[in-house]
This record gives structure tokens, sequence and C-alpha cells, in this order.
């Protein structure tokens, strides 16, 4: 699974590519700026994401707008479901007008708050067919192998 992560939270990037790192490539950039370049950039060398994490609040260009644009590509590539990226909108905002923003009018996949949980992202990627959940260890824990390139 190739994973682009955009946020401008130094932490919040950090765990999001040590969690997300194992399961494939995974890129980071700071804005949506970024964000929309580097998505570009991978079908150009036809190695398109399979995931992207975007924060709603960044500099230069926020996480809705770049969302928009990223489904503004797709369009004009004319690439439909299921090759089109699955995007989890991350936000420190657990409010109910931003969730309905980023998922119902941006064309977001899902939506998780910050800090996100190991427990919670793994979840999320199951539900989105971009893991397999193949067993569950001693404690507990899920055992997830990545399902897509």
């Amino acid at each position: 699974m190739k994973t682009l992560i955009a946020d401008d939270e130094f932490a919040s990037r950090t765990i999001a590519q040590r969690l997300l790192g194992r399961l494939g490539p995974c890129d980071a950039v700071t804005n949506g700026a970024d964000a929309v370049q580097a998505f570009e950039r991978a079908w150009q060398q036809n190695r398109p994401y399979n995931l992207i994490c975007l924060d709603i609040l960044m500099p230069d260009m926020d996480g809705q707008e770049a969302l928009v644009r990223i489904r503004e590509i797709e369009k004009a590539k004319e690439i439909r479901d299921p090759l089109k990226v699955k995007v989890i909108m991350v936000t420190a905002l657990d409010h109910p007008q931003s969730v309905m923003t980023a998922i119902y009018r941006g064309g977001a996949t899902a939506y998780l708050v910050k800090p996100i949980r190991e427990r919670q992202l793994m979840s999320e990627l199951f539900q989105l067919g971009l893991v397999a959940q193949t067993e569950v260890t001693p404690s507990g824990t899920p055992c997830l192998r990545t399902i897509t390139g």
C-alpha cells in the first residue's frame, strides 16, 4: 500500500508515518499544495497512491481544498472507482460540520479525529479494503497485511 500523509504538525505526521510505513511506501508533506503536487506526480510516474491522509487545517492550502483538487484531477484523468485514491481526513476538530464538508461535499472516504490511535486507523483501513485482518495476537491486537499495490 502506497500512502501520502499531509499534515503540518510534526508529531502527527511522524506518528502516521510510523503506523502506515509498516504497510508500504509512505511519503509525507506539510501542506495541501504539496499533497496535490505529490498526487499528480505519482500518477505521472504510474505509481499512484492507494491512501492519502489529509489534515484539514494546514497552511497555504488546507486539506479540504487539496481534496477538491485531487478529485478534480481524478475526474480530468477519468479515474473511476475502484482506482480513486482513498482519502482519510484527519483533524483535531471533532465537529459535525467538518465531517459533513469533508466527506459529503469533498469526497473524503473517511474521517479520523486526532490523536490517531493505531486500532482506530487499522480498523478504518480494514473497512476501506486496504488491509486484511490475518490473525489476532494473544493480546487481542489484529495483525494486518496489505491487500493493495
